[in-house]
């Protein structure tokens, strides 16, 4: 992986023709070494939106798109930041920018739907972290400022702010770029004004009172696209059915059955890896160079020869996934009750469209969560006001919504074969 890597660029400037923000300039010659990395590269072959082009089928943008997006957007802000009085060094920029471009360089096949199906309670951010190391071998340790910032033990703390919080250049790019290959217009949110009305006091990012009517936009925004887009019944569907078939695969294998699969792919299905593992040789491999080698296809081309497995859960899944015959999803503001969940499995017993032995794969019950806002004190959005005071967006805005958006609301869900 990173030691058989050689740079091989003598860049130039290069330009990206992005279709969100027209043509992107790389000026950093390192970004731009950076991005040719195959690490890097690898996101090409990751959606950003799982299965969501199921439902929307322009959205088939990756996270190297995504990634590319956001760091525009963080050499923007930090342009604006600096015009206003913010010392920032060469050296600072170019780990703010290095960091950003890198943020999800940890995401696995169909990013989020995936998360916790390869590697047991470590994060997509604990495997960026992990591969932006990897990665800085190959540049003699020029990612370290980078990594620092990533992990906020860089010395100015604002530019962490703008990889990870609540109003970050991530989420600026993401719901702008969703919004644009879904074609949910909801998402459109005021990008570039939100960017220059950034500023800053105390080492910590705020927005002026100026631009308030923007981020208040841009929460809503979000809000909605959560429930129109990211939780979208029929992503949640088939997102779930996914999961389901990697999780009988790793059943079968554990129970000593015949599955096919790559070797990238059947080291995970054999192995529960977590945090304690990430660096143990496995056949000379360790699970981050196994997991180098995954992405999307490596899933569907599993998926596409487990339609014809003996196992009629891992048949019958497959084909549906494959085919979009996906189950019905009923959604409910209360509780749904075991009467409920027995009914939906007596039914589809009797009905002889599913074995008894095999219902619970074909009947699974599940919650949604959707919160725009977090009030927490030490990641809220500021905002500076005209008399240099600096509030909280909720208790700033006069638009009672943004309070609201705080709240947590919860949709539980049954869904099942049909």
């Amino acid at each position: 992986m990173a030691e058989n890597y050689k740079i091989m660029s003598t860049n130039k400037l290069k330009v990206i023709n992005d279709p969100v923000y027209g043509l992107i300039n790389i000026e950093n010659e390192l970004v731009f070494d950076i991005i040719e990395h195959p690490l890097f590269q690898r996101l090409r072959r990751i959606k950003q939106l799982g299965l969501s082009c199921l439902v929307y089928p322009g959205a088939m943008h990756t996270r190297f798109q995504h990634s590319v997006g956001a760091t525009y957007l963080m050499q923007n802000a930090l342009d604006v930041i600096e015009r206003k009085g913010y010392v920032l060094t060469d050296d600072d920029k170019e780990a703010a920018l290095i960091a950003i471009l890198l943020h999800d360089l940890g995401h696995g096949p169909f990013s989020h739907t995936l998360e916790n199906s390869f590697f047991y309670d470590v994060s997509h951010e604990r495997i960026s972290e992990e591969f932006m190391k990897l990665v800085d071998i190959n540049f003699n340790g020029r990612l370290q400022g980078g990594i620092q910032v990533f992990t906020n033990h860089y010395h100015k703390k604002l530019l962490h702010k703008f990889v990870s919080s609540q109003l970050d250049m991530d989420r600026l790019d993401y719901l702008n770029r969703d919004s644009f290959f879904t074609g949910v217009s909801e998402g459109v949110i005021g990008t570039e004004r939100i960017i220059k009305m950034l500023n800053y006091t105390d080492n910590e990012p705020v927005i002026e009172a100026k631009g308030i009517y923007s981020v208040e936009k841009f929460l809503i925004a979000r809000r909605l696209m959560y429930w129109q887009v990211y939780l979208h019944k029929t992503v949640v569907v088939a997102e779930l059915i996914l999961k389901t078939i990697i999780d009988r695969a790793k059943q079968l294998v554990a129970e000593g059955q015949e599955v096919y699969a790559p070797p990238q792919v059947m080291f995970f299905l054999k192995n529960k890896i977590g945090e304690e593992s990430l660096y143990q040789k496995f056949d000379g491999k360790t699970p981050l160079e196994y997991f180098a080698e995954l992405d999307d296809s490596d899933i569907y081309s599993c998926i596409k020869v487990w339609m014809h497995s003996k196992d009629y859960v891992l048949s019958e899944l497959s084909r549906r996934l494959i085919n979009r015959n996906l189950f019905k999803i009923q959604i409910s503001n209360t509780e749904i009750s075991e009467y409920e969940i027995l009914t939906l499995k007596k039914t589809l017993i009797e009905s002889k469209k599913v074995p008894e032995e095999y219902i619970d794969y074909f009947v699974i019950k599940g919650s949604l969560y959707n919160k725009a806002y977090s009030r927490n004190r030490d990641e809220n959005i500021k905002v500076l006001l005209k008399d240099g005071s600096v509030r909280d967006i909720a208790s700033a805005s006069d638009i009672s919504n943004v309070s609201s958006l705080s709240r947590t609301v919860t949709k539980n869900f049954v869904c099942f074969a049909v």
